[in-house]
């Protein structure tokens, strides 16, 4: 008997959706990592894992597709295991080994923790192993987990939804809401500050009514304030809060708790009482630009992001212009439009009166014209400003210009060129710039004259990043090694997470 060792075997994992999906997918990388998997070239890895999203149109089309792909690379290698998960997957279990019974393993939103154990079964048992939990096995955030990037990090503070909106999927998928103690919470942020990031975005799929399951309802507030005093965490964030239920304590909180960022991700769907009605969304237009003002008397620069649907079932043109007075009121930094598309299993799906495709396009186009317009002409207010930028890893791609980019306290992307001869910033240090121009969508900071450079504990952790990753061999499949002392690797943001909560369409 031969005693060569095998090389470890490669994985990927390729992400569609939202924040909750990409926060999941470092969950799954660190629990391939802590089995002894590696990290492969994308389109050549011993195994694939699709984290899956069931809120767009033609998420199934292009999970399918894909899927098709792959069953021509397992004839060629039937040593390749293919990992289906998400919401896709908790929704269409058997219509996955259905339409694709080269699929491995199939598994849900409540138990990523099973992936590596699903996948050893898959191997050795060579039949397909679905396994759908209907409850909750542990957090995400109780996983091990392997993140993209020093310097910010995701912590969920709750999973599923109470809510019952006509369009969503989400709570038949993710279930009734669930919340976290708020000591594990912190008990989470405060080791992540430890191996040096800066700024966290607390997820939840409706972040204000955190404490509803253990009877408190000012807990979202008390939790904001307690990251006010975590030492080293300078930038908090959180999405998504609902109308209906953002309360005056959280205003407060924001208002008054120095790292939470002056920024809120608001959802509106439109601004019509009457489809917000159909929608079940429990509040209304006037409700909803209360909250705003209130937000901007106590914190006058906040920049307010929000999602958008059109084309709802019913939606007139009077209901359609009703959302385009509310934008112009409500001027957003940016908006996330989507046409609206059935979801198969959600009532909306079912409603009389779905619009023609042609009208829905129409009517998309002019919201876009109208949502670009105000974007731009609130970046235009930011030149002339003075801003500290957290530089972000995406920043080292321009070399034409030399330009780096990262955010500002309200998470506007800034482009800034790096003075001749001044000290060039790590990922995750602080730059201060002054604004120079605007376009929708980012800033620009040229010829600075007071450019200065703050480092902080998430650059030297990048330093460090570096170092290990230095310091390791390469693997022959030309991967990149897997960084010892718990640090993540570094390396692109993947480009496969489709809108990651946060495309411009």
């Amino acid at each position: 008997m031969t005693t060569t060792q095998q090389a470890p075997r490669t994985y990927e994992v390729r992400t569609y959706g939202c924040a909750m999906n990409v926060h999941d997918s470092e969950r799954l990388t660190g629990l391939l990592e802590g089995a002894g998997y590696v990290p492969g070239e994308p389109g050549n890895s011993d195994i694939v894992v699709f984290n899956t999203c069931a809120v767009r149109e033609n998420a199934d089309n292009k999970l399918y597709g894909n899927l098709g792909i792959l069953n021509e690379k397992k004839m060629e290698n039937p040593d390749i295991l293919v990992a289906v998960g998400g919401c896709l997957a908790q929704k269409d279990r058997e219509t996955i080994v259905k339409k694709a019974p080269w699929v491995d393993v199939v598994f849900g939103t409540h138990n990523i923790g099973s992936l590596p154990a699903l996948l050893e079964r898959a191997r050795h048992n060579n039949e397909a192993q679905v396994e759908i939990l209907e409850a909750l096995e542990t957090f995400p955030s109780d996983l091990p987990t392997k993140r993209d990037s020093t310097y910010s990090g995701m912590v969920s503070i709750s999973v599923g939804c109470n809510n019952t909106c006509t369009f969503c999927i989400v709570p038949s998928l993710r279930g009734k809401e669930k919340d976290r103690r708020p000591g594990e919470i912190l008990g989470e942020i405060e080791a992540l500050v430890a191996e040096g990031v800066v700024e966290v975005t607390l997820l939840g799929q409706n972040v204000n009514t955190y404490g509803v399951e253990f009877g408190d309802k000012g807990a979202f507030a008390k939790l904001l304030r307690a990251c006010g005093g975590i030492k080293g965490l300078e930038r908090v964030r959180f999405t998504s809060p609902h109308p209906a239920a953002f309360t005056d304590d959280v205003i407060d909180a924001m208002a008054e708790t120095h790292n939470v960022m002056p920024q809120l991700h608001m959802p509106l769907q439109s601004g019509s009482d009457k489809v917000l009605k159909d929608m079940r969304r429990s509040y209304r237009s006037e409700r909803y630009l209360g909250i705003l003002d209130r937000v901007r008397a106590q914190i006058p620069n906040a920049a307010i992001t929000t999602d958008i649907i059109v084309g709802f079932p019913g939606e007139t043109e009077d209901d359609f212009l009703e959302t385009m007075r509310v934008v112009r009121e409500s001027r957003f930094a940016a908006a996330y439009t989507y046409q609206y598309s059935k979801r198969l299993g959600t009532p909306a799906a079912e409603m009389a009166d779905q619009i023609p495709k042609e009208v829905v396009q129409e009517r998309y186009e002019r919201l876009m014209a109208l949502v670009n317009e105000v974007a731009l002409q609130e970046n235009q207010k930011q030149i002339g400003t003075q801003v500290e930028v957290l530089v972000a890893y995406e920043g080292r791609k321009d070399d034409a210009t030399a330009r780096m980019s990262g955010r500002t306290p309200e998470n506007r992307l800034v482009h800034f060129e790096v003075p001749a001869g001044a000290e060039t910033p790590r990922p995750g240090d602080m730059v201060t710039v002054v604004i120079t121009q605007a376009a929708p969508y980012h800033l620009l900071a040229d010829n600075q004259k007071n450019y200065s450079v703050r480092r902080t504990i998430a650059g030297d952790a990048w330093d460090r990043a570096e170092a290990a990753a230095c310091a390791l061999p390469s693997s022959d499949s030309g991967a990149k090694s897997a960084v010892s002392l718990g640090l993540p690797t570094m390396g692109q943001p993947k480009a496969n997470q489709e809108h990651a909560g946060h495309s411009h369409h």
